[in-house]
């Protein structure tokens, strides 16, 4: 059994409240939206369909994708099925994909003391590192969720932070809890679609999230045809896809430290 199979969300009063109050506190705006649309197909805990079909089909628009690894999952089997393993993400990187970090374990971060999320991050940092794997610039929240105290450990360590909260990316923004909006459900690919529309009115930049990509994904993931279709359908309407690294650095986006 992996972490995200003993998942259990904060259901209580208190728990709805730091959620809300979360996205108050420290926060870093970004100064300076695009001026065109930008959209990043993304893949949390990178099992290894993902690896493999979700990095294909970008690959064959000649386009690259970002991969949140937690590293303590690599060969296991989760819900999402088998995750990767360190030489699947260093021949990533090697192909020019973005692996990024989603902590060690796994860290619910919505629970977790800061101290004890830096520490997780760090060590996910490091196992990438000695996969050729590494460095990584960017981080994405496991299960979306985050408090206080690890959103103010982890911001300085990050160029953008991603949550799972539905948005654009535009001036305004908080970079330490970044939108995403996710690829997954029977009504994930229109959904997706209808996030592209508004990046492309807004000149924003949209980050599209999944799990697993096979012919029958988990209730977290997508089919490859459906990814193949937004793919198809960003490039028609001229969003440009890049990786968050890129969208970083052409946004001059740099860590709070």
């Amino acid at each position: 059994m992996s972490p995200a199979d003993a998942y259990q969300p904060d259901r209580s009063l208190k728990g709805k409240l730091r959620r809300r109050l979360v996205r108050l506190a420290h926060r870093r705006p970004l100064a300076t939206g695009p001026v065109t649309p930008m959209v990043s197909f993304t893949f949390d805990d990178a099992p290894l369909t993902a690896v493999e079909t979700g990095a294909r089909l970008l690959e064959d628009q000649g386009v690259r994708g970002v991969f949140y690894v937690s590293a303590g999952l690599a060969g296991a089997e989760g819900p999402m099925g088998r995750f990767a393993t360190a030489s699947d993400y260093a021949r990533l990187a090697k192909a020019g994909h973005e692996i990024a970090c989603h902590t060690y374990s796994h860290l619910d971060c919505g629970q977790a003391p800061g101290q004890d999320a830096d520490q997780d991050a760090a060590r996910n940092r490091e196992a990438l590192a000695d996969w050729s794997a590494g460095p990584v610039s960017n981080f994405a929240y496991p299960y979306g969720d985050v408090a206080a105290g690890p959103k103010s450990a982890l911001a300085p360590r990050y160029d953008v932070l991603r949550a799972l909260h539905h948005g654009v990316i535009e001036t305004g923004t908080d970079l330490n809890q970044a939108p995403a909006v996710g690829i997954e459900g029977e009504d994930g690919e229109a959904i997706a679609q209808h996030w592209m529309a508004r990046a492309k009115a807004r000149s924003a930049w949209l980050i599209l999230y999944t799990h697993d990509v096979r012919p029958d994904p988990s209730p977290w993931g997508c089919t490859p045809e459906a990814l193949a279709r937004l793919i198809a359908s960003a490039q028609a309407q001229g969003l440009e896809i890049v990786t968050v690294a890129q969208a970083a650095q052409r946004l001059g986006i740099r860590a709070a430290a």
